[in-house]
């Protein structure tokens, strides 16, 4: 029962992002912007410079993300 909330959630935030995009009230530039910040995006060489860890440290023990071809790490916490 949880997943099929969560679909439902999924489904509402792409109809209003889309709808935003839509009526010029969003960029999609500003929504990755926004998603870096919430999610904490950052590539592994950052993300692995900004917590003294080394790369492979990095790429093994976090959760990787592969956006446009580049290689993110997602830290929710």
């Amino acid at each position: 029962m949880e997943s099929i909330k969560n679909i439902e959630h999924l489904d509402k935030i792409e109809e209003y992002v889309y709808k935003c995009i839509s009526k010029d009230e969003l960029d999609l530039v500003q929504l990755f912007e926004r998603l870096e910040t919430y999610c904490n995006l950052k590539t592994i060489p950052n993300y692995a410079k900004d917590n003294n860890i080394s790369y492979n440290g990095a790429k093994k023990c976090r959760d990787v993300v592969n956006l446009f071809g580049v290689k993110f790490i997602l830290d929710k916490d």
